[in-house]
């Protein structure tokens, strides 16, 4: 049995947490939050792989997992259907994902308000040494602190996310304020909207209580629109008080004049359906996309995993599924070689590549929105249907499906 050191306590960190915990390690999660981070995120498509993981996870994964969605469409500025695919989909939430991972951890191996400052090694062990003065050593560190990975700011600190020229609107509506119309029209499905240069797209999603029940559900929606930088972008990190937050703006401090302009672009490009449903979210936010990419993501005794090693745009839908992936992978690797670099090295060579592909098929998905912004201007050639059906698929092992 290794002694394992996870930094990041949020979904990557609790899939490698319970599978590692599951193949009879003693483990320990490093989350530098000093509360719950439960209510965070918003919508998340799930694959056949993010299953399986959550269940080698030790989670539950019955019929509360999500809301189930037969197919996609396409809807014109008028609100009628453009395209219709037959593609079955279970859509989840952030939080509910959150709520199993935790349900599957024993007590005792989390630990909040333990931010990472530095990490050191040893012939023998690692440790990791937090802003608060604490110090946890073991044999292993996984991290899986996100974006901005204060683990990978001391292997790689040449890794720096690269902004793609566009940002996500984000948010949740509940089932319950919108118009019949909206709710017979889109709600039951997977639903884009797909104006020049931009994408939105929507699904449901679990309510309140992760409630999954006819009438207490939410939509999830994300819309995706470019914001030039620097100019762009920094208007909209910005508050309505002139602070700036260069590495993201916190949900309720987005500037209400910029939700203000959001809903009146929708109400322009949009269709009625999706111009209600920004117009009833109490509470959107926004996400500047990036590419994270690495070149290495073992060193030593130290993995990094998750969005700490690679970011790839929502496109593929295959953010916290990677993730699952990650851990699966990196517990295999110590079950062949123990708690060792040797470990290190075998889960690099397993997902180095896979990894750096799924970049580039975000970026190839997100590549007509990327040319509409500054130097990048040009010509993008897209099909609706063709955005319809690659958006949010695992390219290793797509759903079946048919257009109507």
């Amino acid at each position: 049995m290794a002694r394992i050191l996870i930094a990041g306590g949020s979904l990557g960190g609790l899939f490698a947490a319970n599978i590692l915990l599951r193949e009879g390690h003693d483990v320990l999660v490093l989350e530098k939050a000093s509360e719950s981070l439960d209510g965070r995120g918003a919508g998340i498509v799930t694959h056949k792989a993010l299953e399986r993981g959550l269940l080698r996870a030790g989670a539950r994964v019955d019929e509360t997992l999500g809301v189930r969605v037969e197919e996609r469409v396409s809807l014109q500025i008028d609100g009628t259907p453009d395209v219709t695919v037959v593609m079955p989909q279970i859509l989840t939430s952030w939080s509910r994902l959150y709520h199993l991972l935790q349900e599957a951890l024993p007590a005792g191996r989390y630990v909040h308000g333990a931010s990472v400052k530095s990490v050191t090694q040893t012939e023998d062990s690692v440790t990791v040494h937090c802003e608060d003065g604490r110090d946890f050593s073991g044999d292993l560190l996984v991290a899986s602190d996100g974006l901005r990975s204060a683990v990978r700011a001391q292997y790689a600190p040449q890794v720096q996310p690269q902004y793609a020229g566009y940002v996500a609107w984000r948010g949740v509506c509940d089932e319950s304020v919108l118009s019949k119309f909206t709710l017979d029209s889109v709600f039951e499905r997977f639903g884009f909207g797909l104006p020049p240069g931009e994408q939105m797209l929507g699904y449901p999603v679990a309510g309140a209580g992760n409630s999954t029940v006819r009438g207490k559900r939410r939509f999830n929606f994300v819309w995706y629109r470019p914001a030039a930088e620097p100019e762009g972008l920094n208007a909209l990190l910005t508050d309505a008080d002139g602070n700036f937050y260069p590495t993201g703006i916190p949900p309720n401090k987005v500037n209400w004049r910029n939700v203000a302009a959001m809903r009146e672009a929708g109400r322009r490009l949009l269709a009625p359906q999706f111009a209600e449903v920004l117009e009833k979210t109490a509470l959107p936010f926004l996400q500047p996309i990036y590419d994270v990419v690495s070149q290495q993501i073992a060193f030593g005794r130290v993995m990094l995993m998750g969005d700490a090693a690679f970011v790839a745009r929502p496109h593929c839908g295959m953010g916290v599924t990677k993730a699952a992936q990650d851990g699966g992978a990196i517990a295999d690797a110590i079950a062949l070689h123990g708690a060792t670099p040797a470990a290190g090295l075998a889960y690099q060579s397993a997902r180095l590549q896979m990894l750096q592909d799924v970049v580039q098929h975000a970026r190839n998905l997100g590549a007509y929105m990327q040319s509409q912004t500054g130097s990048r201007k040009g010509t993008v050639a897209r099909s609706d249907e063709k955005v319809v059906r690659e958006t949010a698929v695992d390219p290793y092992e797509p759903p079946a499906s048919s257009t109507r």
